[in-house]
């Protein structure tokens, strides 16, 4: 499998303000990539290089093998880009719209554009000026999908989109993959995510802190135990791993750091009733990346290392 997307010592400075660290990622040809973090942690800034929009204050980004400084023609016949907030031309009609940008991309599938425009339920004979936020984003999207572009990289793409068009998003982003095509997807869209990436990132402060799948993440993070007990539950406070513990009569729960092997050997004899475990949501690992339990509590955060 090739790289879509290579970026070595990739960084970003404006002024003394070091908005992207330097960045080494690599996406695979294929693969919907999920780039995850807060506003201000570099998403859009990492975007912007790989689009040759911005010039790096170090290091290089690669699109295919394409240097995005030296051969940025070259890299954008390859790829379709689509925005959260763009701005279009309010006096023509959506369908110039589509053929304006199918003109500029220089490639176009009508039958898939035509389709498209039926399952957004988009209505392109009305001017730019009239249409809401969520049809700006449907004419967006329909502009980057049709071009069936070997690298889509969206960065919040489904901004005012209603659930229903959402869910059609999400189908067309699978669709995609499945033609081949690799997605960059950059989104505050939690579930979305989770529903879609192969892999995925997490930037915080303009340095990746986290890279791998999510079942590698989750890995990584505290599994989600709570058990009933017959009567009082036992004292668990010295097994290994086992963090958080909460006691309501005879209900505990708490979080298990690696293996589950010492905290179900401790059990084994305590009269447990009922017994279940949850791994992490993409929403709890992002959060603990941040210093923010579920319930909001900030805490103290140790960094990765990477």
């Amino acid at each position: 499998m090739g790289v879509a997307i290579r970026t070595e010592s990739l960084s970003k400075r404006f002024g003394g303000f070091e908005v992207l660290a330097p960045l080494d990622l690599d996406v695979k040809e294929g693969e919907v990539f999920g780039y995850l973090g807060p506003n201000g942690a570099g998403k859009t800034t990492t975007i912007r290089l790989l689009l040759g929009f911005l010039r790096p204050t170090s290091g290089t980004a690669q699109i295919f093998g394409l240097d995005t400084q030296r051969d940025t023609v070259s890299a954008h016949r390859r790829l379709a880009y689509v925005g959260g907030e763009t701005s279009l031309w309010p006096s023509l009609t959506g369908q110039e719209t589509l053929h304006l940008l199918g003109r500029v991309q220089g490639r176009v599938d009508p039958t898939y554009r035509d389709q498209l425009v039926e399952r957004f339920a988009f209505d392109p004979s009305k001017k730019v000026r009239s249409y809401s936020k969520g049809n700006r984003q449907k004419l967006s999207l329909i502009a980057g999908l049709m071009s069936r572009a070997d690298l889509l990289l969206l960065d919040e793409p489904s901004s005012g989109l209603d659930p229903l068009m959402e869910r059609e998003f999400r189908q067309c982003v699978l669709e995609a993959k499945a033609a081949g095509q690799t997605v960059f997807l950059s989104s505050h869209m939690l579930n979305e995510v989770e529903a879609l990436c192969d892999r995925l990132a997490i930037l915080r402060g303009g340095r990746l802190v986290e890279v791998g799948t999510l079942d590698e993440m989750r890995q990584l993070s505290a599994l989600s135990i709570e058990a009933t007990f017959t009567s009082t539950p036992p004292d668990l406070s010295g097994v290994p791993g086992v963090t958080d513990i909460e006691i309501d009569g005879n209900r505990m729960r708490l979080q298990v750091h690696g293996s589950v092997e010492p905290l179900l050997e401790r059990l084994t004899n305590a009269r447990v009733t009922h017994l279940l475990s949850r791994e992490p949501s993409l929403e709890e690992m992002f959060l603990a990346q941040y210093g923010v339990e579920s319930n909001g509590r900030s805490r103290e955060v140790i960094p990765s290392g990477r």
